[in-house]
C-alpha cells in the first residue's frame, strides 16, 4: 500500500497510468513466464527463487528512486519478470517437498505465515513512510533482495530431481517441457477449466491492484481525525484486513486438507461471488465505514481463494517434472486477463470515473463465478471436457 500511495501522491500518476503499468507489467510475465517456469523443471526450484527476489528487490529500489512514469514502467517490467521465476517454482518446491496429499493444509499455513509477516512488514513500512516514503520503498526492497541471497544459501531442495546437466541446456529440452506442460493442462479438463477461468480473474484484478487506493483518496476520502495521516489509514485497513483473513484462514484449513475436489469447486463459487458482491459494493459507496467494511471483504475472498485454487491445481498435475511449468502456464492465463483487462478498466476510470472502473472489474469476475458453479454442479469433474478428443502425444 505504501507503494499505491507513493504513486498517487508523489508521482500523480492518473488512472490509466495506474492501470498501464500493471498493464506492462503483465506484458513481461506473459512473455518470461513458461520459459521461467521450464528453467525451475529443468535446472533448480530454489536458483529460479533466488532469483525471483534478487531481482523484485531490485525493481522496488529502482521505483523508489524516481517520479518518473517512463523510469516507474522499467521497474514493473523488472518486478514482472523477478514474479515469472517465483510463480511456477515456488507451488512446485512446496508440493515437491511436502507431497501432493499434504500440500492443501501447507498453502494454508503459508498464507497465514504470510499475512502475518505482512502485519509486521506493514506496521514497519508505514512508520518509515511517515518520515520518508521512499525510504520505507527502499526498505522493502532491501528485505526482499535479502531474501534472494537467504534462498540461493540455505533453501531445502530434496524432494526435486533436475534433469542431467547435458539436458538443462538443450533448446529441445526446454521445448519439451514447455510441450509436456500444455499437453497436460489440455489433458486434464478440470486444469483447462481453471486456467480459464484465471483469465478474467487476471481482467478482474488490474483495477482492484491499482486503483483502490486512487478511489479511497480521490472519490470517497479519508476522514482527518486529529491530525492522523492519511498513510496511518492505509495502514488501519491493511492490518485490519489481514486480522480477518488470518481468522478465516483457520476455518479454510479443513477445507483443502483430504476433501473432495466438489468441496474445493463450491468452495472457490461462493468466494468468488463474495469478490463480485463486495467488489461491486466498494465501487460504488461513498460513505468510507462501508468502503472499508467492502474492501476488507473484498481483499479476504481473494486471499482465502489462493490457497484453495493452488491445491485443486497440484492435485492434478502427476507429472513433477512439469509442476513449475503447468504452474506458470495458470499464471500466465492471469497475466493475459491483466493485460487485456487493464487498458479497459484504465480508460474507463479516465473517461467516465473511477467507481465504474471498480464496478467494471467486479463484472470481470461473472465468467469465473460461472466456470465454478458449473463445476461445482459436476461435484469438481468435468465430464463434458473430459469426453473431448485429446492431445496426440508426439516425440520431442
Amino acid at each position: 500500500m505504501v507503494v499505491a500511495v507513493y504513486l498517487v501522491r508523489e508521482a500523480k500518476l492518473d488512472p490509466l497510468q495506474l492501470v498501464l503499468m500493471g498493464t506492462v507489467m503483465e506484458a513481461a510475465v506473459f512473455v518470461f513466464e513458461i520459459p521461467t517456469g521450464v528453467i525451475a523443471d529443468l535446472v533448480s526450484r530454489r536458483l529460479s527463487l533466488g532469483i525471483a527476489w534478487l531481482l523484485q528487490g531490485a525493481a522496488w529500489a529502482l521505483a523508489g528512486a524516481t517520479t518518473s512514469f517512463g523510469v516507474i514502467l522499467v521497474a514493473w517490467v523488472v518486478w514482472g519478470i523477478g514474479a515469472t521465476f517465483e510463480s511456477g517454482a515456488f507451488q512446485a518446491w512446496v508440493t515437491d517437498e511436502v507431497g501432493v496429499e499434504g500440500i492443501g493444509r501447507v498453502f494454508v499455513r503459508g498464507s497465514q505465515a504470510s499475512l502475518a509477516g505482512g502485519v509486521v512488514g506493514v506496521l514497519a513500512s508505514f512508520a518509515v513512510a511517515t518520515v520518508s516514503i521512499r525510504a520505507a520503498i527502499y526498505g522493502a526492497g532491501a528485505v526482499t533482495a535479502a531474501m534472494g541471497v537467504v534462498a540461493l544459501a540455505f533453501m531445502p531442495e530434496t524432494g526435486y530431481t533436475p534433469a542431467p546437466r547435458g539436458e538443462r541446456s538443450r533448446r529441445g529440452a526446454m521445448v519439451d517441457t514447455a510441450s509436456k506442460g500444455f499437453r497436460l493442462v489440455r489433458r486434464v479438463p478440470v486444469l483447462l477449466l481453471l486456467v480459464t477461468a484465471t483469465v478474467f480473474v487476471g481482467a478482474a484484478s488490474e483495477g482492484f491492484d491499482r486503483l483502490s487506493e486512487a478511489h479511497f483518496l480521490r472519490d470517497v476520502g479519508v476522514p482527518s481525525f486529529i491530525g492522523f495521516d492519511p498513510l496511518w489509514w492505509f495502514a488501519v485497513l491493511s492490518i485490519g484486513g489481514t486480522l480477518l483473513a488470518l481468522l478465516a484462514a483457520n476455518l479454510l484449513v479443513e477445507r483443502v486438507t483430504a476433501v473432495g475436489v466438489g468441496t474445493m469447486a463450491r468452495t472457490l463459487s461462493g468466494l468468488t461471488l463474495l469478490e463480485i458482491a463486495s467488489g461491486l459494493l466498494f465501487a460504488l459507496t461513498g460513505a468510507f465505514a462501508v468502503a472499508v467494511l467492502a474492501r476488507w471483504l473484498l481483499g479476504l475472498a481473494r486471499t482465502l481463494v489462493s490457497p484453495v485454487y493452488a491445491t485443486w491445481v497440484n492435485r492434478n498435475i502427476e507429472d513433477s517434472s512439469v509442476r513449475a511449468t503447468v504452474n506458470s502456464i495458470a499464471n500466465q492465463a492471469d497475466a493475459i486477463g491483466e493485460a487485456a483487462g487493464g487498458p479497459v478498466v484504465g480508460a474507463i476510470g479516465n473517461i467516465v470515473s473511477l467507481p465504474a472502473a471498480l464496478a467494471t472489474s467486479s463484472l470481470f469476475l461473472l465468467p469465473t463465478l460461472g466456470l465454478y458453479t458449473r463445476a461445482a454442479r459436476h461435484d469438481g469433474h468435468e465430464p463434458e471436457l473430459a469426453a473431448l478428443p485429446q492431445p496426440v502425444e508426439t516425440g520431442a
